[in-house]
């Protein structure tokens, strides 16, 4: 359901090209393809795996930016995680350059997180 409403205010009101993936393997295989300009990874993947581990949005993240073709690719981490402490040790854990916390409330602040990153500005957090 969130993956819907991401999709839904990236596209109808950021006027964005949207892919919406579950699957690791997929996640990475497209990533490292090209053509990706920003990530909006779920922190939590229940009971996803890579290459017959399991793995969350923070591993998959973390693969991503040990590499050196993708990790300049902005990732913003999307999470019900929203405790106190939760986006600076997400933020660490992962190398992520985002974070956003579920539900999304405001649509135009997460748009604006969006468009700051993807015009390679920076941005840390959407409130």
């Amino acid at each position: 359901m969130s993956a819907k409403l991401f999709e839904m205010i990236l596209s109808r009101k950021g006027h964005f090209q949207v892919g919406v993936s579950d699957n690791p393997n997929e996640i990475v295989t497209r990533v490292r393809s090209g053509g990706i300009d920003l990530i909006v990874m779920d922190v939590s993947l229940g009971g996803a795996t890579y290459e017959g581990s399991p793995i969350d949005g923070v591993g998959i993240t973390r693969l991503l930016k040990e590499n050196t073709s993708t990790r300049s690719i902005p990732v913003v981490l999307a999470t019900a995680h929203a405790m106190r402490g939760d986006r600076e040790r997400l933020l660490a854990e992962s190398g992520a350059e985002g974070y956003v916390a579920k539900p999304i409330l405001d649509h135009n602040a997460f748009l604006d997180l969006v468009k700051s990153l993807v015009g390679n500005g920076v941005a840390e957090e959407s409130p």
